[in-house]
């Protein structure tokens, strides 16, 4: 499998470690009410989704960058690729722009 890396352009799999869904960037508020439940939810239920799923990915042997591939479970095809700060800032913008203005 190529993951066309948006830095390095194509890679082989190989160079990178998968890490799970990346859902795992979305990690609970530590000191919210509902903590316990929130961080149970976030470190045992995962998603096994077929078809579409975005994923974390780490270039062990590369630029050590982390990346959210999204890719078709069934047909093992990559659809985007991702710097994962790039979509933690467009994250963190998108739950700003939502907050209720004081």
């Amino acid at each position: 499998m190529i993951i066309n890396h948006p830095l390095l352009g194509p890679r082989d799999a190989q160079e990178f470690t998968y890490l799970g869904d990346a859902s795992l960037m979305n990690r609970p508020y530590w000191l919210s009410e509902t903590a316990l439940q929130q961080f149970h939810d976030y470190l045992y239920l995962r998603k096994n989704p077929a078809g579409e799923h975005r994923e974390l990915w780490f270039h062990e042997q590369g630029d050590r960058s982390w990346l959210v591939v999204t890719r078709n479970t069934t047909t093992h095809e990559i659809l985007r690729v991702e710097l994962a700060r790039d979509v933690a800032l467009a994250n963190k913008a998108a739950n700003t722009s939502q907050e209720p203005q004081q």
